[in-house]
């Protein structure tokens, strides 16, 4: 007769405990979830990316920049999307091991939704309080982020920072399909916590986590893959219905600050 080890029973113990308390305070961290080894080469490729100057263009749909703190030019910041033409990266986002525990928070399948790579270099702004829910007609609301850490994240150079306990309250702002800030008032600063990761280390949260980030104030990069997906039952594949979708919005926007050319590539 097969018998279950000690250690198997050990880690499903401890799942299950973390499943049950990111079904309370609407995040999880799976520490050292990726090795050194498998981290350093998407740091690698990451290095790499920042050399395709084929790529980063202001006019590219995949690039995103942001203002700098000290009020000097803007600073390349993201490749969204970056798996496809990134394959660590790539493999990182169908690993068994996000997946897995994914299912296990959703009781279902899950499918890779988005995929970012953010840099966020020494001097970028970071981003206002506010849920990663859109309101759009596609979008999922079992819709997660996955942050996979490849440098380490800490307070001095703007790691994100999640509100517990509001995600069953749903969305706290107007769902008219656009982003909005969260007031200060919108949260209880008693429940914030700072998601401070080491390399390999993996936070997820759910899309009506209210979330924030500082500035980069150090002078170390914060390289994070952020990964997102939605339960199969949700929607099913809706990757590039997304995509498209996204695109299309991001033209007109482009479009309203004069870039009428913007494509993607």
């Amino acid at each position: 007769m097969h018998r279950v080890s000690e250690a198997t029973i050990c880690r499903e113990r401890v799942m299950a405990e973390k499943i049950a308390a990111y079904h309370d305070t609407g995040y999880l961290i799976l520490p050292r979830l990726f090795t050194g080894d498998e981290i350093g080469a998407v740091a690698a490729e990451a290095e790499a990316l920042l050399a395709r100057r084929d790529l980063i263009d202001t006019q590219n749909l995949r690039c995103r920049w942001q203002p700098s703190e000290s009020g000097g030019p803007c600073l390349f910041e993201t490749f969204d999307p970056v798996i496809d033409i990134a394959p660590c990266c790539a493999r990182v986002a169908a690993d068994r091991r996000i997946l897995d525990a994914l299912g296990s928070l959703y009781g279902d399948e899950a499918c890779l939704f988005k995929d970012k790579l953010i840099f966020k270099p020494p001097g970028a702004k970071g981003y206002g309080l506010h849920q990663d829910y859109i309101a759009w007609k596609n979008f999922p609301r079992s819709f997660v982020t996955v942050l996979v850490a490849i440098d380490g994240a800490d307070r001095r150079n703007g790691c994100t920072e999640v509100f517990a306990g509001y995600h069953p309250q749903g969305c706290l702002s107007a769902e008219d399909g656009q982003y909005h800030e969260l007031p200060a008032d919108a949260v209880d600063e008693t429940r914030a916590t700072p998601l401070e990761l080491s390399p390999g280390d993996v936070a997820v949260f759910g899309c009506f986590t209210p979330h924030r980030s500082a500035p980069n104030r150090s002078n170390r990069w914060r390289r994070q893959l952020y990964l997102s997906y939605n339960a199969r039952g949700d929607g099913g594949d809706l990757r590039a219905t997304h995509y498209r979708e996204f695109h299309d919005w991001l033209r007109v926007k482009y479009a309203d600050h004069g870039k009428a050319n913007a494509r993607f590539w």
